[in-house]
């Protein structure tokens, strides 16, 4: 079974848990008078909604790639999380808007033995339906799926709270409803909230995984002749489609036929070990020719060094007979002012070595 297949089975299997259990909840709230459980019964159906937006759009990635989009369509999986949140977000509106009604005029609930039988079976009903989604969706890496994961635990940890609200009214004869409802709806904004921030962080372009990106520059590094892996750039265009280009330091007397045949292992070897596309490997080339190169690399490594928010220096090159010098530096992001920093290191370098024009490329701290 493709992970397509996969996505839309899971997604079917809460489409019709929660519809069944909003049902036997809506009818246990209104009978007993809790606006808790009603409010649990309203989230439930968020969950279907939620789990059929998953469907449809894990329907739509799985669409081939076309001339207008030619890296296919899995970011709609992102979309599709964003409007899971949205979902969620106004479910938890809505209900924090009733409970406060609840709360200026409150009401006492009439609990019968199977109003509280129907909320312990959703609580066991949720935690499983829950750790099965999630457990699905980290496996298949489908933002969606984990989303509707989460939601479903949460839902599981809130029909807990209502049955501890119930009994706390039957023992005690305090009601707890609409002060729960309120909790309730907290909890739900906060699920969405989180749902929210890390579908859009994926639309805009996050950070690669810091395992990933070390264990591609490792797999780049087992190659005979590379000297240093820089400037890893790894593009998401959805969970399946990743693409990556990256900079490779080699002796400058590699010939070009050798130089062709590596850039080609390694985009396979990256390809089956790690399953991103490699589409481009620039090289820079280090001098086996100039005897002052090591000892001018050290040099203006010392010079860099000693400001802490640059985090690497690399593609360093010198030309005596021009008197050009040049060098790429990744700049923190926590850096106040990079031009004044790069500009500050120019002069460093340039009043150690006088007569040479110093060229400094600024690089982005993109991946580890």
């Amino acid at each position: 079974m493709d992970r397509t297949s996969k996505i839309v089975r899971t997604s079917l299997l809460g489409i019709a848990a929660n519809i069944l259990l909003a049902g036997f909840k809506a009818a246990a709230g209104l009978v007993s008078g809790s606006i808790a459980i009603v409010m649990d019964a309203v989230n439930n159906l968020s969950d279907a909604l939620s789990s059929l937006i998953t469907l449809i759009g894990a329907r739509i990635a799985a669409r081939k790639p076309d001339k207008k989009h030619p890296f296919g369509h899995g970011r709609v999986e992102y979309l599709t999380a964003t409007v899971i949140a949205i979902i969620v977000l106004y479910a938890g509106v809505t209900s924090m808007v009733e409970s406060v009604r609840k709360i200026i005029n409150p009401m006492d609930p009439e609990y019968q033995s199977w109003n509280l039988i129907v909320i312990a079976a959703a609580v066991v009903v949720k935690v499983l339906l829950g750790r099965h989604v999630k457990k699905t969706g980290e496996m298949l890496d489908s933002a969606s799926l984990q989303a509707s994961g989460k939601d479903a635990l949460m839902d599981a940890v809130i029909s807990a709270s209502t049955l501890l609200a119930a009994f706390i009214f039957i023992h005690f004869g305090v009601s707890l409803e609409a002060w729960l409802a309120a909790v309730i709806s907290l909890f739900i904004l906060r699920t969405g909230w989180e749902i929210l921030t890390g579908a859009l962080s994926d639309i805009l372009g996050s950070r690669v995984d810091p395992e990933l990106s070390r264990a591609i520059k490792q797999t780049i590094l087992g190659f005979d002749g590379v000297h240093g892996v820089y400037d890893l750039v790894v593009t998401s265009y959805g969970p399946e489609k990743m693409i990556a280009s990256v900079h490779i330091a080699v002796d400058d007397t590699m010939t070009a036929d050798v130089l062709d045949k590596l850039q080609r292992d390694i985009a396979v070897a990256v390809l089956q070990n790690h399953g991103v596309i490699v589409t481009g490997v620039s090289v820079y080339s280090v001098s086996t020719k100039n005897p002052e190169y090591t000892q001018m690399l050290d040099t203006v490594m010392k010079i860099v060094s000693a400001h802490p928010d640059i985090l690497q220096l690399h593609g360093f090159y010198v030309d005596p007979e021009t008197k050009q010098m040049g060098f790429d530096l990744v700049v923190s992001f926590d850096a106040p002012s990079a031009e004044k920093l790069l500009g500050s290191i120019k002069s460093e370098v340039e009043s150690t070595y006088p007569g040479y024009t110093v060229n400094i490329t600024q690089d982005y701290d993109v991946s580890d």
